[in-house]
């Protein structure tokens, strides 16, 4: 039986966020980055994007495009939140959901429309449902595998549905730039456009008559893009485990990453992300793992013991930076995972103590933390925290 994939891409998601943070900044120009040296754009408002403002932007550029552009530094800490309710949402339409990140993923949606007359009714529910309930804007695209759905969600936004059947593929996909197909990277695209390949048709008649030029270009991932064209992509949802034992993220990169320093931000970011939810849900970590995918959909994990449970960014953080140092392949990488294992309750871990350790700083390290989360729990909301916490969230952006 043919899956219905579908892909469901937030709209501007942290700029959303803020928008239901502070609804004043509707309709204007703002984006996610800071000021300063190396400063960068994370995301935008489309209103900013009518400037020509973009993520991956130098800030003192986006600026220049948009003086009245208004920079928010993010808080990052609510749109982990929005995302988990996003993903908590779209459980009851099916449990075979994959996480391409924090605001995109992937769903089986086989059982819930196959046998619906009018799908496009009930893929309008789910979006709107969305809307109603957390106050997150979407666009799907509805596909029989991956690649097909992610193309659609891309082609209508904000609140766009795109269906794709495989003979719609020439109508709706070939008269989209080459910088348009979903996998084909930023530093591949001014290579194809020198050999006149300007749009996804001109690849595509290449790739169909088995062109020769093509065939040296892609290597042995030619075929990989043939197939793409033709509608033969991957329909598999991979789940993560969700046992109370390991929680983790993973990351479909929108082009395939080759280097340390190209792929060390990607695990950073799903690195915190899943610190901030352990530490949410009170649960101490022992192993820390990374997941590595390459374009042709080897898998390889990687693990390492940390010396004590812990929810620390600082100390999980550099094995994972050293977990991807001492095992990057030579292959370019299309997917990057992080998941924390053998997870526990902190009332249930067993803090070893050894010799140098100061009992005592730590035995009122724990009494204080103690009372502060009482404390917050009878005001019924996060109001005292410690300097040292407030100096680990400016420095990671964990709380």
């Amino acid at each position: 039986m043919t899956k219905i994939i579908g892909h469901i891409d937030l709209n501007a998601f942290f700029v959303r966020c803020e928008e239901l943070r502070d609804p004043s900044l509707i309709g204007k120009a703002v984006a996610i980055g800071h000021r300063g040296r190396g400063g960068i754009i994370s995301t935008c408002s489309y209103k900013a994007r009518e400037y020509g403002v973009h993520s991956g932007q130098p800030t003192f550029e986006a600026l220049k495009k948009c003086p009245s552009l208004i920079l928010i530094d993010g808080h990052y800490h609510l749109y982990e939140e929005k995302s988990q309710e996003f993903f908590r949402y779209l459980k009851q339409y099916s449990s075979l959901i994959e996480k391409a990140s924090v605001d995109e993923c992937y769903i089986d949606l086989t059982s819930y429309l196959a046998k619906e007359k009018e799908p496009l009714k009930k893929i309008k529910e789910i979006q709107d449902g969305l809307l109603a309930k957390t106050g997150l804007m979407c666009s799907i695209g509805i596909s029989i595998n991956k690649f097909l759905a992610k193309m659609g969600s891309d082609l209508h936004k904000p609140m766009g549905i795109t269906i794709i059947h495989k003979k719609d593929i020439p109508k709706l996909l070939y008269p989209l730039k080459i910088d348009d197909f979903f996998g084909i990277g930023k530093k591949t695209t001014p290579k194809l456009k020198a050999l006149g390949i300007l749009t996804i048709g001109d690849l595509a008649k290449k790739l169909i008559a088995d062109d020769e030029e093509m065939r040296r270009f892609f290597g042995k991932n030619f075929y990989t893009y043939r197939d793409l064209i033709l509608g033969k992509g991957s329909d598999e949802i991979i789940t993560f485990d969700e046992d109370a034992k390991s929680l983790g993220h993973s990351k479909t990169l929108s082009e395939d990453l080759l280097t340390y320093e190209e792929l060390v931000p990607h695990l950073i970011e799903l690195t915190k992300q899943a610190v901030n939810e352990i530490i949410k849900e009170n649960y101490l970590a022992k192993t820390v793992q990374i997941t590595l995918k390459d374009h042709n959909f080897k898998t390889i994990t990687r693990s390492k013991k940390l010396d004590e449970y812990c929810a620390s960014i600082d100390k999980i953080l550099p094995v994972v930076e050293s977990l991807l140092m001492k095992n990057l392949p030579n292959e370019p990488i299309r997917l990057v995972g992080v998941t924390l294992q053998e997870l526990v309750a902190k009332n249930e871990a067993i803090i070893q103590l050894s010799l140098f350790d100061n009992y005592e700083e730590i035995e009122e390290e724990c009494r204080t933390k103690l009372l502060i989360n009482e404390l917050n729990r009878r005001l019924k909301k996060p109001s005292l925290t410690t300097l040292g916490e407030i100096y680990k969230e400016k420095k990671y952006g964990i709380k």
